[in-house]
């Protein structure tokens, strides 16, 4: 798993759905500082990297899943790499809306809906967890028996991986914050003597940057 989390962060970094940037911090949206951005939606741009990166969720989906009834994506970024693994595995489909929607039929879950059915998320990041776990949540009022969450990418902050236990949701991601930054110094995109203070930040993001 190592070695393909490996080649996943590798294809990221190439493309740029990763970019790092310790001395110009991005903001996020929830105002945190980050010397990282992730934006995995680049990915469906880029057709042979694309090609790959499903492949590989394909493969943890199959071997890790292989009792599963269908595949849920995450609107929006979710959507795209959970149709074309439901696609390939030849499984159905449905997505879930962050809240229901506000006209015709005000559906939450976009597709059919599978009471008692076994059912695997597919995301395209975890960050806090929270997003992710408010879709299984979802899916299970639905009746809809919940097994498992994939993730191209997780920051693998100690929050997420609380939340997940105890919702007693397993969750994997095609590659994680660690293998990238030791990946990114090896290609000497950042250098050596940043990489403490990368790995430092997923300690407190929330009180990166302010110092």
């Amino acid at each position: 798993m190592q070695a393909n989390a490996q080649a996943v962060a590798e294809k990221l970094l190439q493309i740029k759905a990763i970019q790092l940037n310790p001395s110009q911090p991005f903001t996020w949206a929830s105002g945190w500082k980050s010397p990282i951005y992730c934006d995995n939606r680049k990915v469906l741009s880029f057709p042979y990297e694309r090609d790959f990166i499903k492949s590989e969720l394909c493969n943890v989906l199959f071997t890790e899943y292989e009792n599963a009834d269908a595949i849920a994506g995450v609107a929006t970024a979710g959507i795209a790499w959970g149709a074309m693994a439901a696609d390939q595995l030849k499984l159905p489909f449905l997505y879930v809306r962050p809240k229901p929607k506000e006209h015709g039929l005000g559906n939450q879950i976009e597709g059919n809906v599978f009471p008692g059915k076994k059912v695997v998320v597919v995301e395209d990041l975890i960050s806090t967890g929270k997003s992710s776990l408010a879709v299984v949540k979802v899916l299970q009022q639905a009746g809809m028996e919940v097994i498992g969450l994939v993730a191209l990418f997780t920051y693998g902050f100690d929050v997420a991986e609380q939340l997940f236990k105890d919702a007693g949701i397993p969750f994997k991601a095609l590659t994680n914050y660690s293998v990238l930054i030791n990946l990114a110094v090896q290609k000497q995109i950042v250098d050596a003597s940043t990489e403490e203070l990368l790995l430092n930040w997923r300690k407190a993001p929330d009180k990166w940057g302010q110092q």
